[in-house]
């Protein structure tokens, strides 16, 4: 068992500042095998796109999201989810302030996300 007293507040990528609180992952919990982290993103956020090695599913708890896919874009409200899976192409914005959760299995890497530049 294990109590997570705090998050790490890790650095975003994107336009404007985020907040992501990681909560499991490679910095908070020091493991590979999964990330869990609470994003807090201002409105007209948006990131590169990515084509990540992780399965990655997001928990819209408040707000909007958008996330553009090769075929179309997917747009999510307050209990809302979305799973995308590893080697598929996603670009996350938010058109308003939105708090979210992400699952990342194995965890998130800058190593492995793999962004567009």
């Amino acid at each position: 068992m294990k109590k997570i007293d705090s998050p790490t507040i890790i650095e975003a990528c994107g336009n404007k500042p985020k907040i992501i609180r990681e909560f499991f992952g490679r910095v908070n919990t020091e493991q590979s095998d999964l990330s869990l982290a609470r994003m807090s993103s201002p409105a007209g956020w948006e990131e590169p796109g990515q084509r990540p090695e992780f399965d990655e599913y997001t928990l819209v708890l408040s707000g909007k999201m958008v996330i553009e896919t090769e075929t179309e874009p997917v747009e999510l409200g307050a209990d809302q989810a979305f799973l995308a899976r590893a080697g598929e192409w996603i670009r996350y914005t938010t058109p308003e302030a939105t708090e979210y959760v992400a699952i990342c299995l194995p965890a998130f890497s800058p190593d492995t996300v793999h962004r567009d530049e």
